[in-house]
Formats: C-alpha cells, sequence, structure tokens
C-alpha cells in the first residue's frame, strides 16, 4: 500500500527531506544532478513557432549534450544530439533552414529524419553499412505548443508526469496552440538552481518581499499550491479589480479573475495571469552556483501587446529584481559556516503560509538522487 498523503499532497510518513547545504553548494552534487535529474527529465527546448516550415531548425542544450530539433517534410517535429555519426563534429549551429542536414567537416549528409543520404567518395567503399548510419533521435513531444525533449528514452509521457495539466491550461486560456513568443527576457542569478526554484515555489515570502505582486496582482489569503504528479500547481485569486496594477476584463474568460501557475519539475513553469497573459519561466544551471532564468511572455501568434509589455516591464522591475536580491542572499547564506538547515514550516491544510511544496520539491530531489 502507498504512502498516504495531506490536502498538500505531501506524503503523512514523509521525512523532513532536509537538503544539507552542500546540495546548494558542491560542485560533485551538481554534476550528480545533471546526469540523474536534468538528463532524465522533460526539459524545454523551443516553440513550434521556431519550426514553421519544412526543414526550420534550432539548436539547444540538454544536461550539457548539444541537441536540435527540425521539422521534417513529413510535418513531424524531432530531437537529435547534435553530433555526426562520422567524426562526432557537430552539425548545426543557431536556428536556420534546411534541406538537409550536412556535417561542416566532410560533407557526410543526413535526411531531416535522421537517416544517412549521401558522403564524398561513397561508391569507394565497399559494404558501406548505409542503414546502420543515422543520427541519434531524442524523446520529443509538444505540449500546449511548447517542445520538450527528454533524453531518456524510457521516460514516462509528458501527461503521466503532469496529470491534467495540458486540459486545465486549455481551460484558463483557450488556444494555446496558437500563442507564441513575444519577448524572452534572461535574467542570470548567482545562485543554485534550486534556491530559485524554490523560492518561486512558495507564497511565504510574498506579503513581505512582493508588496507589488501581492497588492496588484493576486489575493495572498487565497494563494494555495497542490502537487499534481511531478507538477506543482499554483491557484488564487486575483487583487480586487479596482487594485489590480494592470487592466483586466471579467469578460475575457471563465478564468479571467483568477492566476495560476503550474510549475513542471525540474526546471519550468507556465504562468496564466489574470486577463489570461501567459508568462513562462526556465531554469538553466550554469554551474553549482549560478543559473539563468529566461522569462517568456506569449501572445496570439507572437502579437504586440501593449498589456504583455507592461506586465513584463512591471514584472522585471518589481518581482523579479526583489527575487534577485533574495536568492543570491539565501547562495551566500548557504556558504557561511554559521549555517545549519531549520525545519520547514509545514501547514497540514496548505495555504499561503505554508511550505509544503518545498518539501515536496526536496522529496523530488532525495528520490532522483537515490537512484
Amino acid at each position: 500500500m502507498g504512502a498516504k498523503h495531506n490536502a498538500t499532497g505531501v506524503r503523512l510518513s514523509a521525512p523532513s527531506a532536509v537538503l544539507s547545504a552542500r546540495h546548494y553548494t558542491a560542485p560533485d552534487i551538481y554534476a550528480r544532478e545533471t546526469g540523474r535529474i536534468t538528463a532524465r527529465t522533460w526539459q524545454f527546448a523551443g516553440h513550434v513557432s521556431q519550426l514553421r516550415r519544412t526543414g526550420d531548425y534550432f539548436v539547444f542544450c540538454i544536461a550539457g549534450e548539444n541537441c536540435f530539433c527540425v521539422k521534417g517534410e513529413d510535418g513531424e517535429i524531432r530531437a537529435f544530439y547534435n553530433v555526426c555519426q562520422h567524426r562526432a563534429h557537430e552539425l548545426l549551429e543557431g536556428e536556420g533552414n534546411t534541406r538537409r542536414i550536412v556535417c561542416p567537416y566532410h560533407s557526410w549528409a543526413y535526411e531531416l529524419d535522421g537517416r544517412f543520404r549521401s558522403a564524398p567518395n561513397l561508391r569507394a567503399a565497399k559494404d558501406f553499412p548505409r542503414d546502420s548510419v543515422r543520427l541519434r533521435q531524442i524523446r520529443a513531444e509538444i505540449f500546449c505548443g511548447f517542445i520538450f525533449a527528454n533524453l531518456d528514452d524510457g521516460a514516462a509521457p509528458m501527461d503521466e508526469w503532469f496529470p491534467n495539466v495540458r486540459r486545465e491550461m486549455e481551460e484558463f486560456a483557450p488556444g494555446l496552440e496558437n500563442r507564441a513568443p513575444l519577448l524572452w527576457l534572461e535574467i542570470p542569478e548567482r545562485c543554485n538552481w534550486k534556491v530559485s526554484v524554490e523560492n518561486y515555489s512558495e507564497c511565504y515570502h510574498c506579503a513581505v518581499c512582493h508588496p507589488t505582486f501581492s497588492a496588484g496582482v493576486i489575493k495572498p489569503e487565497s494563494y494555495d499550491i497542490r502537487a499534481q504528479g511531478y507538477c506543482l500547481r499554483h491557484f488564487t485569486e486575483c487583487q480586487n479589480l479596482d487594485k489590480m496594477s494592470y487592466p483586466v476584463s471579467p469578460d475575457a474568460g471563465a478564468h479571467a479573475t483568477e492566476y495560476s501557475s503550474w510549475f513542471l519539475w525540474p526546471m519550468f513553469s507556465f504562468q496564466i495571469y489574470p486577463g489570461g497573459v501567459l508568462n513562462t519561466y526556465h531554469w538553466r544551471p550554469q554551474s553549482a552556483e549560478s543559473t539563468t532564468v529566461w522569462r517568456g511572455w506569449h501572445t496570439p501568434n507572437g502579437e504586440e501587446s501593449e498589456t504583455a509589455r507592461m506586465l513584463a516591464k512591471q514584472d522585471r522591475e518589481t518581482t523579479v529584481a526583489e527575487d534577485i536580491l533574495l536568492v543570491e542572499s539565501v547562495q551566500r547564506g548557504l556558504n557561511s559556516r554559521g549555517y545549519r538547515p531549520g525545519p520547514l514550516l509545514i501547514d497540514p491544510k496548505g495555504g499561503v503560509n505554508s511550505e509544503h511544496s518545498v518539501l515536496k520539491l526536496r522529496e523530488w530531489t532525495l528520490e532522483a538522487l537515490a537512484d
């Protein structure tokens, strides 16, 4: 029989899930996470709007592996390791469009579906194993218009990892498949990626540290977080409409006056602001003590939106700037010889002043590292 859970999704018999300071500072633990977490989970690669035509491609990185996505002649989007099967030269750079994937070293060529096509002087090679030469493909899924990849060939599909998320997001923001990035903001943070993710995943600090967000976007007393699969589901009512920091029409849909976030462990989150504005977070670890957070703002077909740009500016100047100070202070504190990991404050009923979501994150981390 499985362990029982309380209303927050935390196991009633769960250990304290305390992570030592070394889990946030040590290069050897960071390296272990790269192999046990980053390389075995669904990671954001890009957006379908980047691959509109046959042969469109872009390069991305997961767990130190250079990879690329490309749209095939059959309309399928596939992901591959970005390495020639001949002498291991990288195949593509940046983004663009191509009829064939041709290695710049010896001109070995591949079809858009990864099959070997040709090589110079191939006729001179007797018994060349043409059928066995093929680019190595990576698991890829399209999730609400966003492309995710997983280096683990045996990983369960995203709908099993994150149950009900696709359906819920469509309810909150119909037509997600037609949204595209309007702008991206690159936010460097001098902290371990888990420090930043844990900060994002609780609102215990919101009233103290995020006055604009707490008073002009959400109603803190209604804020709660629940685990569903490997997703942390944030939801709250928006602030009274006359107090909102940007205009929201209550006629913008059934959930127009609500804020929701779906954090897909370990490093990506969708946020739908009141009024249906779509925002995303993507954490990209750089080292044991540095990470980059990519903040995306997405509109129908990537069209211009005064509201989205205003929200992006407000968010960068308030919540994001405030969070940078918080997480970098925490990282310095984790390096202090005076720090001893303290207990988390867990309210069995959940709510804005409970850290049950941080406990869940730490459970997932320890489970992954223990494999």
